[in-house]
């Protein structure tokens, strides 16, 4: 029987089983950090690449719109041991990503004995579908939204005699913070999901208030890369416009299963 079923298991033994769950997620990570940690140069040289003009977004864009104007901005480091530190923060967090999959199966593995059978294949979608989106908004903060918000503040001046000198740990701490921010709005295909699952959402709500969201979807956007540009916003707005419309069509799927459903008990 497994442990969440066993009736023998008390609030204690549920707790031991996931103490041993946080250790192994705790040393598998930490083990993935040592590693990223040994690995410097490569480590760095992912972590750096998109404050090159080099860069491969910059690239494709040129490709667009045309050349643009190379751009050198300098990092900088203030404190003594700031970028040990940093070296430090930046490896465990590489190190969570890269075992990231192997996390999300053990918490899920502590979860899954106290869900029923019927509970089980939503459940997985949901974790599945979380992850593969948020790893995408991951990818996307940094070959798209993370390069152009460092391109244009990094070398935006109100006046050429003010040159700009970034530090290495507000350069670090954007990066992470919009991959955490971009993460958690790629979630909205599943969360919208999971509210059309439980009733709370439907498609024609969604297709109601297109323009308010269209509008709401500008405003981030702008909030998120701050450039003078129609085009780089229309580079960030239009992916997270698809997601609305994709979580549209996929509340319109769940409603159809549920329509169909109905049906079939009704005959």
């Amino acid at each position: 029987m497994s442990p969440a079923r066993d009736s023998d298991m008390g609030f204690w033994d549920h707790l031991e089983v996931l103490r041993r769950c946080i250790f192994r997620i705790l040393a598998v990570t930490l083990v993935a950090g040592v590693v990223a940690f040994c690995f410097k140069d490569l480590l760095f040289r992912v972590v750096l690449a998109p404050k090159s003009s080099g860069f491969i977004t910059y690239r494709l864009v040129e490709r667009l719109v045309g050349p643009l104007k190379p751009f050198d901005v300098a990092l900088i480091n203030v404190n003594l041991a700031q970028q040990f530190i940093i070296h430090l923060k930046m490896a465990l967090w590489v190190g969570l990503l890269v075992v990231s999959p192997y996390v999300v199966y053990v918490l899920f593995g502590f979860v899954a004995p106290a869900l029923y059978a019927s509970e089980r294949k939503p459940v997985v979608k949901a974790v599945v579908g979380g992850y593969v989106m948020f790893m995408l908004g991951v990818l996307f903060n940094y070959f798209l939204i993370f390069p152009l918000t460092f391109r244009f503040l990094g070398t935006y001046q109100v006046d050429p005699s003010v040159g700009n000198l970034i530090s290495l740990e507000s350069y670090t701490s954007t990066l992470l913070m919009l991959c955490l921010t971009l993460g958690v709005v790629f979630e909205l295909p599943v969360l919208c999901w999971l509210l059309a699952k439980m009733g709370l959402m439907q498609a024609s709500f969604m297709r109601k208030y297109r323009r308010h969201a269209i509008v709401a979807i500008l405003i981030v956007a702008a909030v998120i890369t701050p450039t003078a540009d129609a085009f780089t916003l229309s580079l960030v707005a239009l992916p997270i416009y698809l997601l609305f419309e994709l979580s549209v069509l996929i509340v319109k799927r769940v409603e159809t299963k549920k329509n169909n459903v109905h049906l079939a008990n009704q005959v």
